[in-house]
């Protein structure tokens, strides 16, 4: 059969699936009247074989793209696959995501140890040669000397209501960037996250000491702690995340590399979404209780509050753990 006559042949069975699509998608497949619907599921499989025929003949490009789009839409109704329920995400959020973390503990403990070695370096380079500032501070903390930052927050001279809320939202879109690029990198066999990892806690660590020469370490810890510590936590795990790709890389036990990748995607994924609730919190925290200074708010109440808010997030992370040796005490 040639192709003219085989699109004048077929045209009115694809009229009609098209036809039942509209009223499905539109209404529901409820909408459909019992034979309706048995028709769909015959038409489906009737238009696919179509589809291979016209592709096995090299056929025209636009006929190919129209039966490709009614197959698509047919098998989107056919087989929609479950959609994510509440109480699934709760129980992972709940559950799930503090075991998961529980078993790459190694790869969560790696990345927190690159960060540091980050931060470590940014202070001792500042430390020894203050005129590193350019290359290890950021760029928008350059210009500011932090005596006369405090004293302008305590005059009530700081930034407006606007600008903290501008800044804030700037913060917590670059945390969720950095932590995303972290756990995106894994694919350059973690050398690009352990990258991320180490120039964060480097910008941290130079800043820091920028402020601890002026006798400034309180106030700033007090600034950066309360939505630092859930904060940093998520990109430590986002940075987790992306070993776990790059072990499906380099260390795919004997299963081939391809597939190790795709299974450690998985947990990787799994791992990236748990850290969502965690720049929430921090993104709250930071537009409040980190922009309120001292006197309105003391260093020792700030830190207070980063301590509890430490406790409060560090107990949810190994609530797994505690379950665990909860279940082993009472096997005793």
């Amino acid at each position: 059969m040639e192709m003219p006559e085989f699109i004048e042949a077929r045209r009115p069975r694809w009229q009609q699936l098209e036809s039942l699509l509209d009223k499905a998608e539109g209404k529901g497949l409820r909408a459909l009247e019992l034979e309706e619907a048995r028709s769909l599921g015959r038409l489906y499989r009737a238009v696919s074989s179509d589809l291979l025929w016209v592709r096995a003949r090299s056929g025209a490009a636009d006929v190919s793209e129209y039966l490709n789009d009614l197959v698509g839409r047919a098998y989107a109704l056919t087989y929609p696959g479950e959609r994510p329920r509440f109480a699934d995400v709760w129980n992972f959020i709940a559950r799930g995501f503090p075991a998961l973390l529980r078993q790459e503990w190694r790869m969560y403990a790696a990345s927190v140890l690159m960060f540091l070695a980050g931060l470590g370096f940014g202070y001792l380079g500042m430390l020894v040669d203050p005129d590193a500032g350019p290359y290890l501070v950021p760029a928008e903390h350059l210009s500011l000397d932090p005596l006369q930052r405090a004293r302008d927050e305590a005059a009530g001279q700081g930034a407006s209501v606007g600008e903290q809320a501008q800044f804030t939202t700037f913060l917590f879109t670059h945390n969720i960037q950095v932590a995303f690029l972290a756990f995106a990198l894994g694919i350059t066999a973690g050398v690009g996250t352990g990258i991320m990892l180490f120039s964060n806690g480097l910008m941290l660590g130079a800043l820091a000491q920028v402020y601890t020469a002026k006798g400034m370490a309180g106030w700033f810890w007090a600034w950066i702690l309360p939505h630092g510590i859930p904060e940093i936590t998520a990109i430590c795990i986002a940075g987790a995340a992306g070993l776990v790709i790059a072990r499906g890389q380099v260390a795919p036990r004997g299963l081939p590399r391809g597939v190790a990748l795709r299974q450690e995607a998985v947990r990787a994924v799994r791992l990236l979404f748990g850290t969502l609730a965690l720049f929430v919190l921090a993104g709250f925290i930071e537009g409040t209780i980190s922009q309120i200074h001292p006197p309105k708010l003391s260093v020792a109440f700030k830190v207070s509050f980063a301590l509890m808010v430490g406790l409060g997030v560090y107990a949810y992370l190994g609530s797994d753990w505690m379950r665990g040796a909860g279940r082993a005490r009472n096997a005793r």
